[in-house]
């Protein structure tokens, strides 16, 4: 039933997020936008804080996955309601995701995005729309699409996001890090993606273990994510 539900939902959005990709339609559609917040939190696999020691070994290697994930309290986007719906991106790049803060080239990223299973067909659009468009196209090319029972839960002193139980992506960010100086530590990179109130997190899980992106990864215990609200 599942894997029925995953080839409807490709087959139903499959053609209009390669034209996003492509910078075509679906961009256009974009342009009457609408007005949407709610809650935000990401992970990378590399430092955001740290000492330039560490960051020099990691620079070229690490750091080319994340997982983003958005949960809105209330709005539309391309004119689709998406009240209290959750969009959750898994992104894979052939190098550092934040290379062109540092100068570099920008990544060539492949994504697999998860969609509120209770969203319909219109408002699973929507928000793989907005995810591409809050992200700044971070998301490059999409190459999943798959409903889910996504879990998007603030505990106070932390996020927890995922996929449904046992589901391919599980995220734990705590809200309170320590600035820790040692190497000189400081913040390298900014969140992927559109944030108000950015604040850097302790990642105390990070994982995707899906088979679409061609990798897997667990990264936790880092100082590699930030959380925050999203207005638009």
């Amino acid at each position: 039933m599942k894997r029925a539900l995953a080839v409807a939902a490709v087959a139903i959005l499959a053609s209009p997020l390669a034209m996003m990709a492509a910078g075509g339609p679906l961009g256009e559609l974009g342009a009457s936008k609408g007005s949407v917040s709610g809650a935000y939190v990401e992970a990378r696999t590399a430092e955001v804080f740290t000492g330039g020691c560490i960051m020099n070994s990691e620079a070229e290697t690490m750091g080319k996955q994340a997982v983003l994930a958005w949960k809105v309290d209330r709005g539309t986007f391309n004119g689709i309601n998406v009240d209290g719906l959750s969009v959750v991106a898994a992104i894979s790049g052939d190098r550092n995701l934040g290379m062109p803060e540092m100068g570099g080239e920008k990544p060539v990223v492949h994504s697999a995005l998860f969609v509120d299973q209770r969203a319909n067909a219109a408002q699973q659009l929507a928000l793989v729309a907005m995810a591409n468009e809050l992200s700044k196209g971070i998301v490059g090319t999409i190459v999943q699409v798959m409903p889910a029972p996504i879990t998007f839960a603030d505990g106070g002193s932390e996020i927890q996001v995922a996929t449904g139980p046992g589901g391919p992506v599980a995220l734990e960010v705590a809200k309170h890090m320590t600035h820790d100086p040692t190497c000189g530590a400081q913040q390298w990179f900014h969140p992927l993606a559109s944030i108000d109130d950015a604040t850097l997190g302790l990642t105390a899980q990070h994982s995707f273990t899906g088979s679409s992106l061609g990798t897997k990864w667990s990264d936790p215990n880092k100082r590699s994510s930030f959380f925050g609200t999203f207005r638009y």
